[in-house]
């Protein structure tokens, strides 16, 4: 955009996380890039009164050349340099327009364009500052100074730049997390809001992982830092988003390559009109002023603008809510998407086994038979055995004795004089109502686990990994947009077609190993834009695949994060429908300026070459075609409607099956 865009400055990135400080809000009577030309303004002003007035022609003349300097001074000295470097852009055929004017004695409209091109650029400059405000503001979250404690208990305060990992903090309540750490000492709760989006405070205990920028709430928490303090996850995401601003998408390239063969071909029309006037009539006044009238109408400074400030304000609306997408094109197709592809475990599921259902055969009681194989199993680390250390009641029994696990089968010891077993049920002798359970179990997408105790068969379980509590109300979002949702999961099939079916999902594939997970995307691809949402390292490759990869939250893996191309900060759901109907409704308002863009030079155009309309007129429509689609553009920047409610709606199939 250097040639085309009407701004310079606001073209590039000039923070970085290491030098950043928290930026100072000024008011725009405090913002020079808006005063200068308001002066400008007030004394074009004055001069249309004086003249209408028939004050002092040479008082009049002053107050137009006063207006025309300080206007000009905006654009004029940074467009001739430029031209001195060999770069044509918007802003010389501005300075052409104006100088031309004033050769031609039209003081008065070389004075207006000053004024109006410069108080569009101002709008402009204040527009870009408005939509990477709520981005700039995450890093102002991240305190300065952070309190360090040594080997010996004492603590200094240090510079946050100077923290490295294993370095001990102290946080109390009240004060934000400086970078991403470990709770050693403390219980509480954390502010999240700003990094994830999680509206509801989050618990944390020793063990428990924090991010940079959540906030202490009520308690006094010993943290150890497992990232710098200059690159943690919400420095990594401030430079994610900065980089997005700037890398422009298929609309930001398409207004690109129409505005930059524009800038030449509009000055060699300009010389050819007036050349041409001049040859072939006596009146040379005339055909220089309507090339001039030409540069003005042919400008392509509201097509350069009408996506990056869209693309912008949306991406910045999407950091608030805890959201970071890569870059521009990125943030375009999101609003293209037909397809939604979903992983099942971690992403439509919580990740979290639990017993959901259990089945005494025996004369023991079922909490008891729970109890003995948490024994057992607490000395595992079969992901299961979770399930029933989680379910047992605590310190039901002392830790298991004699402990032996049978690969493929289960584990098994001595729990308070019993022999217990725990493991698959064809580990077991099974009767005929162990076996209907069993059925029935597994009919349901449950895996199946038997507890014997003494040699007898006491008791069942049904496990299952629970669907997230949103899931539903997100996938019945998305299909009400349209979009096709389909699941791809590595679990077997049973299992697949329960989550399927209680989700109301469209369609889904089961037993798929990663790149078979990367053909269905392919597929799905030649029917239009497609997403994959996933956490795991074996859906990193469908998120690469996909035109966009969404990974879900940060405590996904990184493999999975570093494949995606958006990532959200918490593992909502809710977010996939509300950023796609965000994106949507950004992709309709970038359209929409390219077409008034567009419009906007068919049309004057051709009344300008024919003299229709003068070089005032014409200003004055382009540059507050110019403003509406800067103020167009700036609703992209709206906040993110996210539904509040968790419950599943009365009407959804799913079947809850209680212990």
């Amino acid at each position: 955009m250097a040639d085309a865009c009407c701004s310079q400055s606001t073209c590039q990135p000039t923070d970085t996380p290491d030098t950043f400080e928290p930026p100072v809000t000024t008011t725009w009577w405090q913002d020079r890039t808006i005063v200068i030309p308001l002066l400008a303004g007030a004394a074009l002003i004055l001069a249309i009164l004086t003249q209408v007035l028939d004050f002092s022609a040479t008082m009049t003349s002053g107050l137009y050349w006063l207006s025309l300097l300080i206007g000009g001074s905006q654009f004029i000295p940074a467009s001739l340099a430029a031209v001195y470097k060999g770069r044509i852009g918007i802003g010389t055929l501005m300075t052409i327009s104006a100088i031309g004017a004033i050769a031609l004695g039209h003081v008065e409209e070389a004075a207006a364009l000053a004024f109006l091109y410069s108080l569009a650029e101002a709008l402009e400059h204040r527009a870009m500052q408005t939509a990477t405000e709520g981005l700039r503001s995450l890093l102002a979250l991240i305190p300065q100074t952070v309190r360090v404690i040594d080997a010996d208990g004492r603590t200094t305060t240090v510079r946050r730049q100077a923290v490295v990992t294993g370095m001990r903090l102290q946080v109390v309540a009240g004060e934000t997390v400086a970078t991403d750490a470990t709770v050693l000492q403390g219980e509480g709760y954390l502010d999240c809001s700003a990094i994830t989006g999680e509206s509801l405070p989050v618990a944390v205990r020793p063990g428990d992982a924090i991010f940079a920028g959540s906030s202490v709430i009520d308690a006094a928490l010993i943290v150890e830092a497992t990232s710098p303090g200059t690159d943690n996850s919400l420095t990594q995401v401030v430079t994610l988003v900065q980089q997005a601003q700037y890398d422009k998408g298929e609309r930001a390239r398409l207004a690109d390559r129409l505005a930059r063969p524009l800038v030449p071909a509009v000055v060699v029309l300009a010389a050819l009109i007036a050349g041409g006037g001049m040859l072939l009539s006596d009146n040379s006044a005339l055909w220089i002023e309507r090339a001039l009238v030409v540069l003005v109408a042919a400008s392509p400074c509201a097509l350069a603008l009408s996506v990056p400030v869209t693309v912008i304000s949306a991406i910045g609306a999407a950091s608030r809510a805890g959201i970071v997408v890569k870059s521009g094109a990125t943030f375009e197709n999101l609003g293209k998407i037909r397809t939604i592809a979903f992983d099942k475990t971690g992403t439509l599921t919580q990740n979290q086994p639990i017993i959901v259902k259990s089945v005494g055969l025996a004369d023991v009681p079922v909490s008891e038979v729970i109890a003995f194989a948490a024994a057992v199993e607490s000395q595992s680390s079969h992901p299961l055995a979770k399930a029933f250390r989680d379910f047992a009641v605590e310190s039901a029994f002392a830790p298991a004795e004699a402990v032996t696990e049978t690969t493929g089968w289960g584990i098994a010891g001595i729990v308070a004089g019993h022999a217990v077993r725990v493991g698959k049920p064809q580990w077991f002798e099974l009767s005929d109502t162990a076996t209907t359970h069993i059925a029935e179990m597994q009919a349901a997408g449950m895996t199946v686990i038997g507890v014997e105790v003494d040699g007898v068969l006491a008791g069942i379980c049904g496990i299952r990994d629970q669907i997230r509590p949103e899931a539903y109300a997100a996938i019945q979002q998305c299909q009400h947009m349209g979009i096709r949702t389909v699941m791809l999961t590595g679990d077997h099939e049973q299992a697949a077609q329960n989550v399927a079916e209680e989700l109301a999902i469209d369609q889904y594939y089961a037993q798929l190993l990663p790149h078979q997970k990367v053909s269905h995307i392919q597929q799905f691809a030649q029917l239009g834009d497609v997403a994959m949402v996933g956490d795991g390292i074996n859906d990193a490759p469908a998120l690469a695949a996909a035109t966009t990869g969404i990974a879900m939250g940060l405590r996904g893996s990184d493999v999975a994060i570093e494949s995606a191309d958006v990532t959200f900060g918490s593992e909502d759901l809710r977010l996939l429908a509300s950023l796609l109907a965000h994106a949507r409704r950004a992709y309709r308002i970038m359209m929409a300026n390219l077409v008034i863009s567009a419009a906007l030079i068919a049309v004057l155009l051709p009344l300008a070459l024919f003299g229709v309309f003068g070089l005032a007129t014409i200003v004055v429509i382009h540059e507050c075609a110019e403003v509406i689609v800067i103020l167009n553009g700036l609703r992209a920047g709206q906040n993110l409607v996210i539904p509040t409610s968790h419950h599943t709606p009365s009407d959804s199939p799913i079947k809850e099956i209680h212990a």
